[in-house]
């Protein structure tokens, strides 16, 4: 067939079923993008006769004799990997408000943007409810179809100026490289057969009828794999996640679980392959709810104990602190599991280089951590491995797993061919990470002026099939939530537990925001029933510098108060929500306020480590290296500022090599809100060392102190006269970062909403999140991460759900039965910074990636307590519970919240 590809004729056979979004990708046109296989995200929009469509529900064959425009060719005539300007008038706007942040779905969303007429960008909430984002929240991208820029030219000094991202140009031309844009000539393609089972043994399986498929290459089960456990789960210390994992398994813990994968030519002969297989299960009984996990007749998970992890500790004396109490609340919260939804699913290529070295380009958080991890799983050594990474579609935690990358190098190891392997949207649900579902018991005690005397938690996290990040993210979920407040006796007994579901892992927030939810909404609950404003009660029990921060133990602890905004968090949110009103509620809606604060670690305990490495070139620009990895998180914007800022350089005249474990010898990670903080300041001081190496070899030509010298963009002043830098190269200097000591960085989110209690609706009036980033690096970036975390945290608190069915299978295959929040779901959230510079942090900056996300389920519930008299008590808040909750809290005959009459 033929047709016209971005105004050049194309030749393609497509093959029976295929979408047309792949013939466009074989072909070379990787601004084409894969996010979901049914028409639900859009990422995938072209142009078909000038009308935007989701190519991955166009039969390629309907596209014959049409006009097919990409994202590459939206400025005009192109031929695939040419070399793009954004000189479209959306791509230029969408450069000039940065309406992007991973910019997986960027393409999709320039290309539907640049087909409305000015009365469908009226309505914005439908014209992009076919287009998904997961990183934005939104705010920027509906700033660049308005034309609204939030991109401003460095002058003087960089940090503090909203600069733009490097790859800007390249993310909206469809020209940045994602972990599959790249050939596939000569690949081979990896599918997995899953279980169906919940919990069982597998007894046999004959490979005979899957070898037999034509293009089957290969069959690898269990008895192929390495004997060696490990845990998905990646920290710099392994110890930190329980090894209880094997490459492929006889013994199946979840319904979706690895069972055997097929090597083959195709995809389609893959997948053959694995419907070929036949497997004798011996199926065991399943352990399908955590509340019986630590019965002494419930399954087994792993050994003798489903016990995964466990907190206890206390301080003070919290029956005494109950006791001196003039009031107390109790009270059991409940969070569900929550996918991250990234639109690049996982995946991995691997092959041989022509010296035999093992490369996998694959899509993670943790490239160095993911190379150590296989190095001992396969006995490798480190220089025979190199993990890259192209731009990565989103994380948000759910990266920084090795999900993909073990079975990909076996796949490897065992042909000798290169392989390729990608999940699709289904597999991402039903087999991948969640947010740990935990159930919350709080416990607080308070005098009649809102004094705490006793704070209790009781925590029970769901950490599925494996423990990767249980015993992390039980830790971590109970520590900042009782440190930000002052109190004389604190308690917590926590718990992790295995169920035969599938694994939970890092989310966004790290148990913050389900521990969260608890405390906050039980601290609104005491400061209602004392008659003490919400505000108040936090700024008469929040900790203040100078007091110690103590969660439930008082061991030494590296975590300091780098600097202190909480306080101006607080007055700024509850400002900006007294000056908002909002529009007026239609009749029949209830309005109502709330809020909630919480305090994050700005890294990891138990070290975090980076390396920089900068360069003087010589051209006279500079060359920077980091290990971390590019998904959303801004980290390469930040980095270039910091090396512009201490070389006094022009931004774009800094290139940027990361993600790659050839570029340095170690990074940790990009995890744990450490892009800025860790790596940032490795490469700041890496920036440092080569200005003052600039200057000293500067003095050496001249005679000069190198003091005397000083840098400019492009040359060094000296007291003899002005030297190129070009004169001076090459140079290269490097620094390093421990993450040790560790600052706290803090957060307020407050709402107004309007309910509708007979049908349970929820409308947000007002949205107001103050933040204590330290000093902003990049307004507009750091501005995006914070609109971003409340929208996916919108999400977590309205509607999003992994459902699993009686079996314990995940039901929710697609994004059309799990709702991200849309365009039209996301208000605008007025983005508030306190003026703090932080001790401990690159420049006086912490981190803001994922603390947003934490407080806002919390304010939200609050919130809707507040109009209702209703306290909801699990998420998701689903209109059905709301109405119920309603119904409870009321009158029947009046249909009013009896506190309200109370009142």
């Amino acid at each position: 067939m033929r047709l016209t590809v971005n105004g050049h004729a194309h030749d393609a056979d497509p093959r029976p079923g295929q979408c047309l979004r792949t013939v466009l990708r074989e072909a070379g046109w990787f601004g084409v993008k894969k996010g979901c296989d049914a028409g639900d995200c859009g990422a995938c929009t072209v142009h078909l006769d000038g009308e935007p469509v989701h190519s991955c529900l166009v039969p390629a064959f309907r596209a014959e004799g049409t006009e097919v425009t990409t994202i590459e060719g939206l400025s005009g005539p192109c031929r695939p990997g040419e070399a793009r300007e954004p000189t479209h008038p959306v791509q230029a706007a969408f450069v000039a408000a940065q309406g992007f942040q991973c910019g997986f779905c960027t393409p999709g969303m320039v290309m539907t943007a640049a087909a409305l007429d000015q009365g469908r960008r009226q309505d914005l909430g439908d014209a992009l409810k076919g287009n998904l984002c997961r990183c934005t929240g939104y705010g920027a991208i509906r700033d660049a179809i308005a034309g609204v820029a939030r991109v401003e030219a460095p002058e003087g000094a960089c940090v503090g100026r909203s600069v733009p991202a490097p790859a800007a140009p390249l993310v909206v031309t469809g020209t940045a490289r994602f972990t599959f844009d790249i050939p596939e000539a000569g690949m081979l393609h990896l599918k997995v057969l899953r279980s169906p089972h919940a919990h069982a043994r597998i007894v046999a399986i004959d490979t005979g009828p899957a070898r037999a498929v034509p293009g089957v290459v290969a069959v690898l089960t269990h008895e192929d794999a390495p004997p060696r456990r490990f845990s998905t789960g990646r920290h710099e210390d392994p110890r930190d996640d329980a090894a209880d994992t094997l490459v492929l398994d006889p013994v199946l813990r979840f319904a979706g679980q690895r069972v055997a994968a097929v090597i083959a030519e195709t995809e389609a002969a893959a997948e053959a392959g694995c419907r070929a297989l036949r497997v004798t299960y011996e199926v065991l009984p399943a352990l399908l709810d955590p509340a019986r996990a630590l019965d002494p007749d419930a399954p087994r998970v792993h050994g003798e104990t489903n016990l995964a992890a466990e907190v206890r500790g206390e301080v003070g004396d919290v029956a005494a602190g109950l006791g001196e109490a003039d009031l107390v609340y109790e009270e059991t919260f409940a969070s569900q599991r929550v996918q991250h939804a990234h639109l690049e699913t996982h995946g991995c290529a691997g092959w041989r280089e022509a010296d035999g070295r093992l490369t996998l380009r694959t899509s993670t958080q943790v490239p160095f951590l993911t190379r150590d991890a296989l190095c001992a799983l396969f006995d490798l050594p480190r220089e025979e491995v190199r993990v890259v990474c192209g731009r990565v579609g989103g994380g948000f935690g759910g990266k920084q797993e090795m999900l993909t990358e073990d079975l990909v190098t076996l796949a490897v190891l065992k042909t000798g061919r290169p392989v390729k392997w990608e999940l699709t949207r289904q597999e991402q649900f039903a087999a991948t990470t969640t947010r740990h579902p935990m159930s919350v018991r709080v416990t607080v005690g308070a005098k009649r002026d809102g004094r705490l005397t006793a704070l209790g938690l009781a925590v029970l996290s769901d950490t599925g099939a494996y423990g990767n990040h249980a015993g992390g993210v039980l830790h971590h979920g109970c520590n900042e939530v009782l440190a930000a407040y002052s109190c004389p006796n604190k308690r917590v007994v926590g718990r992790a537990v295995h169920t035969h579901t599938p694994p939970a892992g890092a989310f966004r927030g790290y148990g913050l925001s389900q521990t969260i939810f608890a405390l906050e909404s039980a601290l609104d609950e005491m400061a209602r029933r004392l008659g003490v404003d919400p505000f108040a009660l936090r700024r008469i029990n929040a900790v203040k510098p100078g007091e110690s921060l103590i969660a439930h133990s008082l061991h030494p602890h590296d975590v300091v108060f780098g600097s202190y905004g909480l306080d101006q968090c607080l007055d700024l949110a509850q400002a900006a929500l007294a000056e908002d009103p909002g529009p007026a509620p239609e009749p029949g809606w209830r309005v109502g306020t709330g809020m909630a604060m919480a305090m994050l670690d700005t890294i990891p305990p138990r070290g975090h480590h980076a390396e920089a490495f900068a360069a003087l070139l010589p051209d006279g620009t500079y060359r920077l290296r980091t290990g971390t990895a590019e998904f959303g998180n801004g980290s390469q914007t930040v980095h270039r500022q910091f090396v512009a800022q201490a070389l006094q350089a022009d931004p774009a005249r800094v290139r940027i090599e990361a993600a790659d474990t050839d570029a340095v010898g170690h990074d940790t990670g990009a995890y744990g809100s450490t892009g800025t903080v860790v790596a940032g300041q490795a490469v700041h001081r890496a920036a440092l060392a080569l200005a003052g190496a600039i200057r000293a070899r500067a003095a050496e030509r001249t005679g000069a102190t190198p003091e005397e010298c000083r840098l400019a963009d492009g040359a060094v002043e000296t007291p003899k006269g002005v030297i190129p830098l070009k004169d001076l190269a090459p140079l290269e200097a490097s620094g390093r970062s421990n993450g040790s000591p560790r600052s706290v960085a803090f957060n307020v989110q407050a709402f107004r909403v309007a309910v509708h209690p007979v049908s349970g609706a929820v409308r947000i009036l007002t949205s107001v999140h103050a933040a204590d980033a330290g000093v902003v690096i990049n307004p507009m970036q750091c501005r995006g991460q914070v609109e971003g975390g409340v929208a996916q945290a919108l999400g977590a608190a309205l509607y999003e759900e992994v459902a699993l069915d009686g079996e314990g299978a995940v039901a929710t295959r697609t994004f059309r039965n799990y709702h991200i929040p849309a365009c039209g779901d996301v208000p605008d959230t007025r983005v508030l910074f306190a003026e703090t510079d932080d001790a401990v942090g690159p420049l006086g900056a912490k981190s803001m990636s994922e603390s947003p996300f934490n407080p806002v389920a919390a304010a939200l519930g609050n919130a809707i307590r507040d109009a209702t008299g209703a306290r909801l008590t699990a998420t998701p808040f689903a209109p059905d519970r709301i109405f119920r909750a309603v119904a409870a809290a009321c009158d029947p005959g009046e249909r009013r919240p009896v506190s309200d009459q109370a009142r």
